[in-house]
């Protein structure tokens, strides 16, 4: 084998390396905030919900773009989460390395629940998971072939 060809090799197992690392940091900060979130309990609310009330919907609405943030809001109760995950899983490119992804929730009371409002998560959702940013990296990092 040339230098060339070992340095060619080299540069493409490194970038492979960053896409796959990339993806799965996203991935596992995705999951982490949408299993932070509370979902509604009116059994603990001063007043009775609202007739054929479902908790979920902030869960249901954790989604990942690239680039810039997106802003949407989904018509979805989600209380497992899954539709979440699975939106967001959909959404990270295989070559997710060296571009800013971003994880967002558009429910127009997502900062109340992140400030402390439900009693479920009353240190929010996106500040804990960014305390164990530095534990999903080196999880991450560990999983690389």
């Amino acid at each position: 084998m040339s230098f060339s060809l070992d340095i060619s090799n080299f540069t493409k197992k490194c970038s492979d390396n960053s896409d796959q690392l990339a993806r799965k940091v996203v991935l596992e900060v995705g999951k982490s905030v949408i299993e932070k979130t509370p979902v509604g309990d009116a059994s603990y609310w001063q007043s009775p919900a609202p007739k054929g009330y479902v908790g979920g919907h902030a869960r249901g609405n954790w989604s990942h773009s690239e680039g810039a943030l997106d802003t949407k809001e989904f018509d979805v109760v989600d209380p497992s989460g899954n539709t979440s995950n699975a939106r967001i899983l959909s959404s990270v490119p295989g070559k997710a390395g060296g571009k800013v992804h971003f994880i967002q929730n558009s429910v127009p009371y997502i900062q109340r629940l992140e400030d402390g409002y439900s009693r479920q998560a009353p240190n929010g959702m996106v500040g804990l998971t960014v305390i164990e940013f530095q534990s999903i990296f080196n999880k991450a990092t560990g999983e690389l072939k």
